[in-house]
C-alpha cells in the first residue's frame, strides 16, 4: 500500500500485562503473521545452511515478531507460524507417509498421503510454543490444522487410495498423530489451542453443498474428527478456527458467501470453548446468528479485516463489536483479524501494515473496555 499509513495511539511504555482470560475484549491475532522476504527465502533455503546456523537465524525471526505483537499490545500470541514451510503441510513433519508434489491446478507445492501414517517427529509444533514460552509472560495460542481439513487438501483419488482407499480412513489416522502433539503443546505451555478448520465452513455455500451426496453428514463426520481430537483435553482453552473467505481475499482467490446459520447443528456439537469466527464482509452474514450458538462458548470476533490495502480505523473496529454485543454479552468476545495475515505460504502481506492493524485492534479493545467496565 503506497503513502503514510495512519497513525495511532502507542502502547503505554510500561502497560501492565492482565492475564486474557480476565481481562474484558482482550486481543488476539488468529494464528499466522506475513512473512518477510528474509523468512521465506531462510525455510527455502534451509537445507544450505548448517542445522545450528539455521535455528540461530530463525530464532531471531521469531523473536523479532513475538516482538511485533507485543509492541502492538496484543494479550494473546502466536510465533507467527513462521516456523512452517506450510501450515498444513506440517503433519508431514508429524508423521511419516507423505510426499511433496505440485499441485497441477495451481502450481503450488502439495503435501499428499501416499502410504499408511507413522509417527515421525511429535513435538515438531510443540517447540514453536516453547520457545516462545521463553519470550513472553502474556497468554500463546497455539494452532493445529482440523482432521478433516488435512483429509480435504491432502487425499488424493489416484496417489492416496492404495494407502487410504478412502478420505475417510485418512482423515481418522490423522487424529491420533494430532492428539499426541495436542498433548504435547500443553506441555509446552499453550494457553489456547486453537484447531483451524476451514473446510467445515465451506459447507455453508451451496455449490459445494451440491458436490456431496450428503453434506450435512460430511460437515458431522469433520464435527466428529475435531470432537475425538480433543475428547478429555484439560489445561488450555480449547478453540476452532471458522474461516471461509478472509484467506481467499489475502490470495486474491474466489470468495466463498453465505452465513454461519447453515452449519449451526455442527457447530453447537463441538467440544470446545472457543469459536473464532470472521465477519468484516457482508457475505459472512449477520451478527445474529451469534445467539444461536451455545451459550458456553467464547467468541473470538473477527472484527479487523485482513484484505491488504485496507486498514480499519479503531473506530470502525469497535462499533463491529458493538454490533455483536446486540446478541452476546462483553465477558464472551475476543477481539481478532478475521483471519491469519499469511494464509499460505506465498502470500504477499506487509508486516508493516498489519501491526498498523493490530495496534488498532488493541485501540478498539481499549475503547470498549472504557466503555463496558
Amino acid at each position: 500500500m503506497n503513502g503514510r499509513l495512519p497513525s495511532h495511539p502507542s502502547p503505554p511504555a510500561q502497560e501492565k500485562v492482565v492475564p486474557a482470560n480476565k481481562l474484558l475484549f482482550p486481543t488476539s491475532v488468529v494464528g499466522s503473521m506475513p512473512r518477510s522476504d528474509f523468512v521465506k527465502e531462510l525455510l527455502a533455503n534451509e537445507a544450505t545452511l548448517s542445522p545450528g546456523e539455521y535455528a540461530k537465524r530463525l530464532d531471531a525471526a521469531v523473536r523479532y515478531i513475538v516482538a511485533v505483537q507485543e509492541q502492538a499490545g496484543l494479550d494473546v500470541l502466536t510465533d507467527g507460524e513462521w516456523r512452517r514451510k506450510s501450515y498444513i503441510g506440517v503433519i508431514a513433519e508429524l508423521a511419516h507417509g507423505f510426499e511433496l508434489s505440485t499441485n497441477p491446478e495451481d502450481g503450488r507445492p502439495w503435501t499428499i498421503v501416499v502410504d499408511k501414517l507413522s509417527p515421525k517427529k511429535p513435538g515438531f509444533i510443540a517447540e514453536e510454543i516453547r520457545f516462545v514460552r521463553s519470550l513472553t509472560t502474556r497468554q500463546i495460542k497455539a494452532t493445529l490444522p482440523s482432521p478433516a481439513l488435512l483429509g480435504e487438501r491432502m487425499w488424493d483419488p489416484g496417489k492416496s487410495a492404495k494407502a487410504y482407499p478412502r478420505r475417510e480412513d485418512f482423515v481418522r489416522d490423522c487424529v491420533p498423530v494430532l492428539r499426541r502433539e495436542l498433548e504435547l503443546l500443553l506441555r509446552a505451555g499453550a494457553d489456547i489451542i486453537q484447531i483451524d478448520d476451514p473446510h467445515l465452513c465451506l459447507f455453508v455455500t451451496p455449490e459445494v453443498r451440491a458436490q456431496y451426496d450428503n453434506a450435512d453428514r460430511a460437515a458431522d463426520f469433520a464435527v466428529e474428527a475435531t470432537n475425538q481430537l480433543v475428547h478429555g483435553i484439560k489445561g488450555a482453552r480449547l478453540a476452532v478456527h471458522l474461516c471461509r473467505r478472509a484467506g481467499a481475499r489475502v490470495r486474491g482467490e474466489a470468495q466463498h458467501e453465505g452465513g454461519f446459520e447453515r452449519i449451526l447443528p455442527q457447530l453447537n456439537k463441538l467440544q470446545v470453548q472457543h469459536l473464532t469466527m470472521e465477519f468484516t464482509t457482508p457475505g459472512a452474514g449477520d451478527f445474529a446468528v451469534l445467539k444461536q450458538l451455545r451459550e458456553d462458548f467464547e467468541i473470538g470476533l473477527g472484527c479487523v479485516d485482513v484484505t491488504p490495502g485496507r486498514i480499519d480505523s479503531p473506530e470502525v473496529i469497535a462499533d463491529r463489536v458493538r454490533q455483536a454485543l446486540r446478541h452476546i454479552v462483553p465477558e464472551r468476545i475476543t477481539l481478532n483479524p478475521d483471519c491469519g495475515f499469511a494464509p499460505g505460504s506465498g502470500a504477499i502481506v506487509s508486516i508493516d501494515e498489519a501491526y498498523r492493524k493490530l495496534c488498532h485492534e488493541v485501540a478498539a479493545a481499549r475503547r470498549l473496555r472504557e466503555e463496558f467496565n
